[in-house]
């Protein structure tokens, strides 16, 4: 579990192509101090387990499934991204629960510049626009953020200055992919609620599904 909160920004070392799957090497000094086999970090919001950790720098296997349903698949030598090691149990809930596990991708729509913030606009797939709420989570790129609002296909959020600075989302630009993952307590309690909803209620919520 993580809270989407950012310790590093990391720098893809390299990129292996395995079949049916990908290996990648990042550096990450920071998230590295104390890691060892077996270890989970996230990168860009995706939980991966770390197989190796040499100088500086960790390696971990990202299956078919993972590259198929998020950005992961695009990443190469030289781009940052957003690490965080998982929670440690006893530490300050910073962001909100982050499961690592992506539900879908967005891209960047616009960026509204002001003098302290940053107002970001993101696409967002339609199965999953039902579990956002203004004022609610969502993680995007790994990073915990407050949704302003939220359309049929689209949310926005504000950046303040740290979050531009230490994250990969101060560098996206417009028509960049991003990964989105929906406040998980959403998901169960429409798991819980389905068999108590009106049949119609029900059907149309089960077909709309999500991924991951």
């Amino acid at each position: 579990m993580f809270t989407g909160i950012v310790e590093e920004l990391g720098e893809v070392v390299e990129v292996t192509d395995l079949p049916d799957a990908a290996r990648v090497t990042i550096s990450g000094p920071l998230v590295t101090g104390d890691a060892k086999h077996g270890d989970s970090i996230a990168v860009n919001g995706v939980c991966l387990t770390v197989v190796d950790v040499v100088d500086g720098a960790f390696t971990a296997d990202v299956m078919r499934e993972t590259l198929v349903r998020s950005s992961l698949a695009k990443v190469a030598g030289g781009d940052r991204v957003n690490l965080e090691r998982a929670a440690a149990v006893g530490q300050r809930l910073g962001g909100h629960i982050v499961q690592g596990h992506v539900d879908g991708t967005g891209v960047v729509l616009s960026r509204e510049p002001s003098e302290h913030w940053e107002l970001v606009r993101f696409s967002l797939p339609a199965r999953l626009a039902r579990y956002l709420v203004e004022k609610g989570s969502i993680t995007v790129d790994g990073v915990s953020l407050t949704v302003v609002d939220v359309t049929a296909d689209s949310f926005s959020v504000s950046l303040i200055p740290a979050t531009l600075e230490a994250t990969t989302l101060g560098r996206r630009q417009p028509g960049d992919p991003v990964n989105l993952e929906v406040d998980v307590l959403a998901k169960y309690v429409e798991k819980l609620a389905l068999p108590h909803l009106p049949a119609e209620s029900a059907g149309t919520a089960e077909s709309a599904g999500t991924a991951g």
